[in-house]
């Protein structure tokens, strides 16, 4: 019977996975500037800005286009134009 509920707890493990998929929609890594370029498609950009406060520290940013989440992480700060909203955010985590 240990099968069978290692089996059941797998299968619920894959159930939670796809439910957290679901939840969050697909993120999407990109470079920085392929980042920069689909925030130049967008009509009224709205991106969430982390930056890291340890050594080295890095600058997180999250943007929705046309369904998806597009993430970048860079070393050095992006520069945004006035038209781009800005939600700073604490910190940004990521699913694994």
């Amino acid at each position: 019977m240990t099968n069978g509920v290692v089996a059941g707890g797998a299968a619920a493990s894959g159930v939670a996975i796809a439910n957290a998929i679901r939840a969050f929609g697909a993120i999407v890594s990109v470079e920085p500037r392929d980042f920069e370029a689909i925030l130049g498609k967008a009509e009224n950009p709205l991106v969430v800005c982390s930056h890291g406060r340890l050594f080295p520290t890095h600058h997180q940013y999250l943007t929705a286009y046309k369904g998806l989440i597009f993430y970048t992480k860079t070393s050095a700060p992006l520069p945004f134009g006035p038209n781009i909203e800005t939600i700073h955010a604490r910190k940004i985590w990521l699913p694994a």
